[in-house]
């Protein structure tokens, strides 16, 4: 059995058994936790539990979630590593636990549809041009898929926040953290273009150095911008159920797809855990597939 003598799961038995006074079968449960992290990180050539880090315990934890291990398994899996980790400690096996602060996927998060390529490109032309505010709309959406940022990032935009020679652009994301991301040609074009042509006309000393404002010129609203996404999608007869965040996480998803490197994805989509992106920029198993057959040289 994977990890027997090094990972000391005999003992970890006897612990649970003689000192804790779980039953038979919750024991069993335990061991069974157990054993399917040790085959883990065997794989990954950790052979001793004093090697094991807190990332390659979250690994393992989203390693069964995506393998279609029920919520109620993965969180009696936690527990278990809970115990074994709190028992080699005591015994000073380990000078830490890897296992503090472990916490689950969250349950019952759904993900928004993601767009294909053609589908954006269908998107973000969708604005009217003959309407006042299509350089506003234009500039919105390509922003939004362009650099993947969220609806309350965006209409935070400040002037002193592009810096169209660089091509990047400043946002504070979620707990006021900021960063910096690329834009893009496209998008750099229409936000010039809305900020020449129709930014002038609405400015009446109200819009508090925001980029985008409304007709009354006042900032933008989330719910606006929720608003004209949705409409966009109807003009370009996309069934999927789109919102501004169905952009970032298409943003992601190409990104992925394009080769990025899954750390280069959580720094541009500002996620302050990579555990983050890791489901929220799941791909499409056909996707995987198709990799897998071009690229691997025994598929």
């Amino acid at each position: 059995m994977p990890g027997e003598q090094g990972f000391l799961r005999e003992s970890f038995r006897d612990y649970l058994a003689f000192e804790r006074g779980l039953s038979d079968r919750t024991v069993s449960a335990y061991d069974r936790d157990i054993a399917r992290l040790c085959a883990f990180l065997a794989a990954r050539g950790i052979v001793s539990p004093a090697q094991v880090q807190h990332h390659e315990l979250r690994e393992h934890v989203f390693a069964m979630h995506e393998g279609g291990l029920s919520p109620a398994s993965v969180r009696r899996a936690i527990s278990s590593m809970r115990s074994y980790f709190g028992f080699l400690l005591e015994e000073g096996v380990v000078a830490a636990d890897p296992s503090d602060r472990l916490e689950p996927p969250r349950a019952g998060r759904t993900l928004p549809e993601v767009l294909s390529r053609q589908e954006v490109i269908r998107l973000v032309e969708s604005p009217d041009p003959e309407r006042p505010m299509f350089w506003r709309d234009r500039a919105i959406l390509e922003l939004l898929y362009a650099a993947g940022i969220r609806v309350s990032e965006l209409t935070a935009v400040g002037s002193g926040d592009l810096d169209f020679e660089e091509g990047l652009l400043r946002v504070f994301g979620k707990g006021a953290r900021e960063r910096v991301v690329p834009f893009g040609r496209a998008a750099a074009e229409c936000v010039s273009r809305y900020l020449g042509e129709i930014r002038p006309q609405l400015d009446r000393g109200r819009g508090r150095g925001r980029v985008f404002l409304n007709r009354r010129g006042t900032p933008l609203t989330r719910a606006s911008v929720w608003t004209m996404v949705r409409n966009a999608a109807e003009r370009a007869a996309i069934p999927k159920r789109v919102s501004p965040h169905t952009l970032r996480h298409s943003f992601a998803t190409h990104l992925l797809e394009g080769g990025a490197d899954l750390s280069v994805v959580q720094e541009l989509l500002g996620h302050a855990d990579i555990s983050t992106t890791q489901i929220y920029t799941h791909l499409d198993r056909s996707y995987l597939l198709d990799v897998h057959r071009r690229c691997h040289p025994r598929a």
